[in-house]
Formats: structure tokens, C-alpha cells, sequence
């Protein structure tokens, strides 16, 4: 396994334009919360400010009996009690508890905070900064994480949903003798059957299940897991719970970012509600207010305005933040510097920062995460065969394939010197015509427009032509864009981890941590 090239976000046409503005410091008021030495500088003061002993002192506890019944590696043990100390911080990262991980992407955001702690540990020696996977514990939507895909087939599990996903047992495994005869034969196959195994043994929670896994991979490497469904961390959140229900803070204070990326950019991630919190019980419901009492939504569960705050004195572990509202839990109880999101998660924490202004908590540095796309030696061949570059696979396609198909086609380049010819002559009428009346003058360019047209139609017709008579190549093309692409989609989006680390074991994750760059922002191009 080698690297083979890189691409920055910046030079591919898919990455939505609020990211690259936001790298190239474009977009107003987030310059200082791009990645750079000086930004992290002064997060690092800002964070020492604002996070007290106590905060600490919690953060210690509660992790500490999250990983009971846990054997920590020794940085783990180093990671965890460096918590206490006034100069450690934390960089953080966060994902669904998707089946076995879900797509691959899951482990590279996670190798990726593990790489910036350590480049930070490196910088800033002085400092201890501990990697953390936060995670997503209280989603309620199942049916976004019961699977996952690898080159051969699709895994499911079934569960009843609609509560905390966290708190969901496993009780049907059957995809876990499916994945054994898929991988049985693999190098590493028995390592990824006993960890499927061990992870997802019949009684245990969608919550332990993925403490389980990302302990298995990455404990050696120190990073820290931490759950929010948690009832001593959401004591720290009782006040900011109260302003929202009672004074749609969240909502009011965002209006005009909320507003200003609508208009720049066409749309927001997500809109704010007036109300970003859930009520958990059984199920996860929405809290919405209706002028008069607060109504759990979908459910006959009402309160009055006093009995609803008396509920989250007593009871705070029952408020769940929502998609907008989870970063403001996160960056309360955690001395955190820095967020590794994906590109849609980095557009909805965008919307934040007015809020955190207001409520004077420190708004992280964003980083999106790195790519990684792993091609076959003998599809690099093929693509070179083309007369193409793996660049190519990330812009339009479609314009990629029609150059190949009408290359050095002579009807083409006749058709070009005619309409370059056409568009000339016109010219030439149209300067002599302004000088005539003025009727006669939009006749030309009527006329103009008319040939034109008729050049575009015949290059079209060209094509469709070159198509069917270039089938075979017009086959080849689109098979190795989906070896590319499975499933028109990013390899990361599609294929699960065991694709890779079936044959690699370890060394995989090793290689994937060694050629990710912490200061760019690329997909990563690697051979095997």
C-alpha cells in the first residue's frame, strides 16, 4: 500500500463551497477557527480560561465509570488521568454508532484526531492534548446505523427503535454468521470475526458494542470514548437547558448567521427549532411549547412551565440535545480545542457561533475531516491506459467522458472551425447591422442564436453517435468509475473497514494514520 496522489478540497468540484470558503478564510468571522498554529494558540488560552477544576474533576469521574470493566492500554491510563491537570485539553470527534462502524470514514475521523493530539503533543510539549470519540448515543433514528456494506454484501440488523439508540440490546446477530462466511478465509478474517463477536454479543447495548470496537482498534492509541447519555454530564447543562426551553436561545441568537449563509450559500444544514431538545423515556420526542403548556410531541406527556423545570433539576439526564444542540453539550464538559467533523457536520456547527458568544463558551477550531480512497494497482493502469488521472474521477464524469470518446474526432473538429467560422461572420454583420435600423440588428442576433443552436444539436447527435459506436468503451469507463465510485458514491460512503482490513489487519490502520496530514484538508489517494 502506497500513496499514489492527493487532492485538495479546494480543487474538487463536489465539496460543497460554504467548506472551501471556510478553509480559504472566506466566510465572516470564522477566520481565527481554521487550523493553523496561531488559531490553536489562542484556543488553547481560551479553553485554559474557561474550564474550571471542577469541570475537570467531573470529566475524570465519569469516565472513569464509563470504562469500568475495561482494560486501558497504558496511554489510556496516562490520557485519563492527565484529565485532572490544568494543562491538558482534548481534540474531539464524533460519529453515530453505526453496525460494525458503518462506512470507513468512521475510522479515518478518528485517526485523524488521534494524529492532531499527537502533532499537538509534539508542538506543545508543555501540554497534554487527548484524542476523543464522543459518541452519538441519544440519536434515535436506527435505521440510519443497522448496517453496513463490503464489496460483497449488505448486513442488517433488526431492533425495536425510537429510543436513545445507545440503550438498544443486541438480540439479532444472524448478520454475524453471514459476515463469518464472508470473511473466514481473509487474513485478518478471524480477527474481524472474533471482534464482530465480542462487540455485539446477544445483551449487550448498541452503546457498549461501540466502545468495544473503537477500543479493540485504536486503545493503543490513547484515545479516550466518552457516552453524553450520561446523567453527571448533563448537571452541566441544567442552566443552558432552562434558557433554551424557556427563551428559544439557541433559535434567537443564530437568526442572523442562519440568515447570512441562506443567502450566501442557498440553504443552512440544519434549521434551528424553537426548541432543540428531546425528551427521553422510552423513546426520544421533541419538546415543543404551545403557549400555554410544554407538549411532548407524539405523546400524551404534557407540562406546565414549573413541573418541566422541576423535571430538569431532578431529572437532567432525560434532556436530550438535538444535531444543533449536541456541540454545546460537547464543548461544555470537555476542555476541548478542536472539532474533526465531516463536511455537513462542519456547515450545521458553523451556525453556532453567535450562540456561543452569547453564552460564553469557546467556540472550537472546525476541521473537516480527510478522505481516503484505496484503487486497485491494476485500475491505476487502466485509468492510465485512458489517458486519464484519478483527478478525473472527481470532476464532472460526465464532461471526462465525452472528451475521451469525441478525442481527435474529425467531425468534431470540422463542426468547431464551422461554428468558430459562424460566430465570426456574425460578429462581423452585427457591428455593420448597428449601423442600419435597429429591428434588423435583433434579426442578425436572432439568426445567430438559431445556427448556433443548430451546431449544439449536431454535437449532441455526434455524441449519442459516439456512444453507440464506442459501446465497449463507453462500458469500460463506467465500470472503472464504480470501481471508483461503488455505488456512484465515495468508496469512504459505501465500503466498510474489513474491506481493507481483511488483508492488512493493523498495519491498515497504521498506514492510513502515518500518510494523514493534519494541516490539509485532501482526499488521499493510496494503491494496493
Amino acid at each position: 500500500m502506497e500513496k499514489n496522489n492527493s487532492i485538495s478540497f479546494l480543487d474538487i468540484e463536489s465539496i460543497p463551497q460554504l467548506i472551501k470558503d471556510f478553509l480559504m478564510q472566506k466566510v465572516d468571522g470564522f477566520g481565527n477557527k481554521v487550523f493553523n498554529d496561531r488559531n490553536i494558540e489562542h484556543q488553547f488560552q481560551l479553553k485554559a480560561q474557561e474550564f474550571s477544576s471542577e469541570k475537570r474533576q467531573m470529566l475524570f469521574d465519569v469516565l472513569k465509570d464509563q470504562y469500568l470493566g475495561f482494560k486501558l492500554s497504558g496511554r489510556q491510563e496516562e490520557n485519563l488521568n492527565s484529565d485532572l491537570q490544568e494543562n491538558t485539553f482534548t481534540v474531539t470527534t464524533g460519529h453515530q454508532l453505526n453496525l460494525f462502524t458503518g462506512p470507513a470514514f468512521f475510522i479515518y475521523k478518528i485517526l485523524q484526531t488521534i494524529k492532531l493530539a499527537d502533532e499537538l503533543n509534539r508542538k506543545s510539549p508543555n501540554r497534554n492534548t487527548v484524542p476523543v470519540f464522543w459518541m452519538a448515543t441519544e440519536d434515535h433514528d436506527f435505521d440510519e446505523i443497522n448496517h453496513f456494506k463490503t464489496e460483497n454484501r449488505y448486513y442488517e440488523t433488526k431492533a425495536k427503535a425510537g429510543g436513545a439508540v445507545g440503550r438498544i440490546m443486541v438480540e439479532d446477530d444472524f448478520f454475524i454468521s453471514e459476515f463469518e462466511e464472508e470473511f473466514k478465509d481473509s487474513v485478518f478474517g478471524t480477527e474481524l470475526i472474533l471482534l464482530m463477536k465480542k462487540a455485539y454479543k446477544k445483551g449487550n447495548s448498541l452503546a457498549k458494542a461501540t466502545r468495544i470496537l473503537v477500543q479493540e482498534l485504536f486503545a493503543g492509541y490513547g484515545l479516550l470514548v466518552i457516552d453524553g447519555d450520561d446523567a453527571k454530564l448533563k448537571s452541566q447543562m441544567k442552566e443552558r437547558f432552562r434558557n433554551e426551553l424557556l427563551h428559544r436561545e439557541l433559535l434567537e441568537s443564530t437568526k442572523n448567521t442562519v440568515e447570512y449563509l441562506s443567502e450566501t450559500y442557498g440553504k443552512v444544514q440544519v434549521n434551528p427549532r424553537e426548541i432543540n431538545l428531546f425528551y427521553l423515556t422510552e423513546t426520544r420526542n421533541r419538546i415543543e411549547f404551545n403557549g400555554e403548556k410544554f407538549q411532548i410531541v407524539d405523546t400524551d406527556l404534557t407540562f406546565f412551565r414549573e413541573e418541566l423545570l422541576e423535571e430538569l433539576e431532578k431529572h437532567p439526564e432525560k434532556f436530550s440535545p438535538n444535531a444543533l444542540m449536541r456541540p454545546v453539550y460537547q464543548e461544555t464538559v470537555l476542555p476541548n480545542l478542536a472539532y474533526i467533523g465531516g463536511n455537513a457536520e462542519i456547515m450545521y456547527w458553523l451556525e453556532l457561533k453567535d450562540y456561543y458568544e452569547k453564552t460564553n463558551l469557546a467556540f472550537p477550531i472546525l476541521i473537516p475531516r480527510v478522505s481516503l480512497l484505496f484503487v486497485r494497482e491494476k485500475n491505476l493502469e487502466k485509468i492510465k491506459k485512458f489517458g486519464l488521472e484519478i483527478n478525473d474521477f472527481f470532476k464532472n464524469f460526465a464532461a471526462v467522458t465525452k472528451d475521451i470518446l469525441l478525442q481527435d474526432n474529425e467531425i468534431l473538429k470540422l463542426l468547431n472551425e464551422e461554428e468558430s467560422l459562424v460566430n465570426q461572420r456574425f460578429d462581423e454583420i452585427s457591428a455593420k447591422a448597428s449601423l442600419t435600423e435597429k429591428s434588423f440588428g435583433s434579426l442578425v442576433n436572432a439568426e445567430k442564436t438559431r445556427q448556433l443552436k443548430s451546431f449544439s444539436r449536431m454535437k449532441k447527435r455526434l455524441l449519442r453517435a459516439e456512444k453507440i459506436k464506442q459501446q465497449e468503451k463507453l462500458e469500460r469507463l463506467e465500470q472503472l468509475f464504480l470501481q471508483i465510485h461503488p455505488g456512484k458514491n465515495w468508496q469512504e460512503r459505501v465500503f466498510n473497514f474489513s474491506v481493507f482490513y481483511a488483508d492488512l489487519g493493523h498495519e491498515w490502520l497504521q498506514n492510513c494514520y502515518q500518510e494523514i496530514d493534519v494541516y490539509r484538508s485532501e482526499l488521499i489517494i493510496l494503491s494496493i
